[in-house]
């Protein structure tokens, strides 16, 4: 050991980055359930608080924005310090303002705790979580450990789709928030027990050298912005946000004035049939993908082309149905191919980004996905009035064939080379 809080690369064994890999599940599982919280509950809350449809999508939308611009410090944090103390502060904001957003009693509130602090805790998270499986996982697993990480967020959404909305019906919303708030507090205890950051330094002198050396915050900008596919990847992530985002916020209710169910069953349904189907498309997509890169790593973007183009026909599906069979079997195949995108997200960006400038990439590429795509909630919120929720929701499958083909565009262009680029920078190092 070089520290109480690091663990040396060449000692971790083989079984420690996968203890790591299910630390950092549970805390992503914990992370989405929270952020599907409001989504589930929101026809309660609005109803509550007496909120517009136009206030209600503005806090979905503030809250993503606000993360998005933590992202961008958080990743350059996350190359310069600790990662596992980044990951427990921003468990325990997080965690702590969702508990205080229980006791919300106006749109104010809601946008100061849920918008601005739940923000600010979740957004120094995904930096430092992705950039410590990257650590531990290296190309041979790292597509199957990214992909395995990922089912924690479809299980979360799953959980707060269900839990939740029981919940909200049985004891009030704000019940709902004290529960999943408290979770999260015990959970980052877990992580100060047992998470250790990973170093390769053999000595606390070479630690400190290498500290020295960290690279600037313009540097990191300057490399991700010279790489073709890190800024496709990041354009194609802001037309996942923007789809899933506005997705995740109004089809609990999209269900409920639709289909007259219940909030439970709303939750429940608009959360189980995309989520469980995406559970199994990333799980297949991340092993192809890591069977593939073997051969040729390009052939990661043709993955991520296809989840997005297949997807789109259940996109429509899910908004103009009229019998709700029809409109489950739209979410999970909207689901189930939006999988084939995620299972790669991470793969791409780091077979294209230097080792060093991980931490700072994953900020940025988030930072502009959030930021871009964070508009829908409030856009379908204003556009509701008028065209209605299902030409909304359906509409959103022309997002998802435009990036679709944009990533084909990166596969033929700029992959192989980007990736050949980062390996000779990481020889160098």
């Amino acid at each position: 050991m070089s520290t109480d809080n690091t663990i040396e690369g060449k000692k971790d064994g083989g079984f420690y980055k996968w203890e790591v890999l299910f630390l950092l599940w549970v805390a992503f599982w914990i992370n989405q359930a929270d952020r599907q919280l409001y989504n589930t509950l929101l026809g309660k809350i609005q109803a509550s608080l007496n909120m517009s449809d136009a206030e209600a999508g503005l806090v979905g939308t503030m809250f993503c924005w606000v993360l998005a611009f933590c992202l961008l410090v958080a990743g350059y944090a996350a190359d310069r310090f600790s990662k596992k103390w980044i990951i427990v502060a921003s468990i325990t904001l997080w965690s702590a303002a969702t508990m205080i957003s229980g006791a919300a009693t106006s749109c104010l509130m809601f946008i100061i705790f849920r918008s601005i602090a739940t923000g600010v805790g979740e957004g120094f998270f995904a930096p430092s979580n992705y950039a410590t499986i990257s650590d531990y996982h290296d190309n041979r697993t790292r597509a199957t450990a990214m992909s395995i990480h990922t089912t924690s967020y479809y299980l979360g959404v799953i959980l707060s789709g269900f839990v939740a909305g029981w919940i909200g019906d049985n004891w009030g919303w704000e019940h709902a928030f004290y529960i999943f708030g408290g979770v999260g507090i015990f959970w980052a205890l877990v992580i100060v027990w047992r998470l250790k950051d990973k170093v390769e330094f053999k000595s606390k002198a070479e630690l400190e050298e290498a500290r020295k050396h960290k690279p600037s915050w313009l540097e990191a900008v300057k490399i991700f912005f010279t790489v073709p596919t890190a800024i496709v990847l990041t354009l194609s992530f802001v037309g996942l946000i923007f789809v899933v985002q506005g997705y995740l916020t109004w089809s609990t209710l999209y269900l409920q004035e639709k289909f007259n169910m219940s909030n439970t069953s709303a939750g429940f349904s608009a959360a189980f049939y995309m989520n469980m189907a995406a559970f199994f498309g990333i799980l297949i997509a991340g092993y192809l993908s890591d069977k593939v890169a073997v051969k040729e790593r390009k052939y990661r973007c043709i993955i991520s082309s296809a989840g997005f183009i297949l997807a789109s026909p259940f996109i429509v599906m899910m908004g103009v149905s009229q019998e709700l069979v029809l409109v489950f079997v739209g979410f999970a195949g909207f689901g189930f191919f939006r999988g084939f995108f995620d299972a790669n997200i991470y793969s791409v960006l780091y077979d294209v980004i230097p080792a060093k400038y991980r931490g700072s990439a994953t900020g940025i590429m988030q930072f502009v996905g959030f930021l871009l795509g964070a508009p829908a909630p409030w856009i379908l919120g204003m556009l509701k009035p008028h065209l209605g929720l299902s030409l909304g929701l359906a509409m959103l499958s022309v997002v998802w064939i435009f990036f679709g083909i944009l990533m084909l565009v990166d596969y033929k262009l700029f992959y192989a080379k980007d990736c050949a680029r980062a390996q000779a920078i990481d020889a160098q190092s």
